[in-house]
């Protein structure tokens, strides 16, 4: 990929996270500060939207079921948000890097004023090297009537926020290797597709047609995150954020990484 992806956005899932024991990763946090931190030095812009407030709060409270209140689940997002942004903070200062909290709703980003607001911060972050941290506000997010506050996912938030500020790539960090043209999970001659550089049916039946852990854990919400870069004339590539240091790979250039999307 080289030096000229500049402006990068990094999209962490839960998954990624938190283990599956319930307790926080604090060794993928670790090296994703890391890894981001040596690029902000390096003079990228970096800019990381991170899921992971409920699963953090449910970690804070000992607890290992998500309730199925969606009072009790805002309660947790807002507990855990804090808890989550107090382990970044520490982390990267570790790195000698400076981290800024914004939490968005649907409605922010779609009406210009405060849109445009957003994007200020955004650009003043960036600008003194301070790499924004960017997740749902979830404590608030409800949709109600024809107030829509609700992003899908962090999956199409990150698009949304990568388009809006003319990222060069997004970096989506998944539990999958790549995007397959079948469910690895259930077959063992599913082939990764390395490069997308446009939509068709048959990868909408790729995502579609799998398990219900791999198609609406994620990949479907991927593929719509793809199509809205693409749309935008922008790349995209998935990858496992097993390990974040993965992001060097992509950006060197030197190995096939993940799924790439746009031309």
């Amino acid at each position: 990929m080289g030096k000229q992806h500049q402006r990068i956005v990094v999209k962490v899932g839960t998954s990624s996270l938190i283990y599956p024991n319930g307790q926080v990763n604090l060794r993928t946090i670790d090296r994703l500060a890391y890894t981001l931190a040596t690029l902000n030095h390096q003079g990228y812009e970096m800019v990381l939207v991170s899921s992971g407030a409920i699963g953090v709060g449910l970690a804070s409270l000992g607890l290992t079921k998500r309730p199925a209140e969606i009072a009790q689940q805002q309660a947790l997002a807002a507990i855990g948000q804090t808890e989550l942004m107090r382990i970044y903070s520490q982390r990267f200062l570790d790195y000698q890097t400076k981290v800024g909290q914004i939490l968005l709703t649907r409605d922010v980003l779609d009406y210009p004023v405060s849109r445009q607001h957003i994007l200020n911060t955004i650009e003043t972050l960036l600008g003194d090297a301070v790499v924004p941290i960017i997740n749902e506000n979830d404590p608030v997010s409800v949709d109600e009537l024809d107030h829509h506050t609700t992003f899908s996912d962090n999956d199409e938030l990150s698009a949304q926020v990568a388009t809006k500020i003319k990222a060069d790539l997004l970096i989506v960090l998944s539990d999958i290797d790549a995007f397959y043209n079948r469910d690895p999970h259930k077959f063992t001659d599913a082939q990764p597709i390395r490069h997308v550089n446009q939509m068709t049916p048959e990868l909408e039946q790729a995502a579609s047609g799998s398990s219900t852990q791999f198609g609406t854990g994620g990949m479907v919400t991927k593929l719509r995150a793809a199509a809205t870069i693409m749309q935008a004339n922008q790349h995209m590539v998935l990858c496992n954020g097993r390990d974040p240091k993965i992001i060097f790979q992509i950006l060197d250039g030197s190995e096939e990484v993940g799924t790439r999307f746009g031309k």
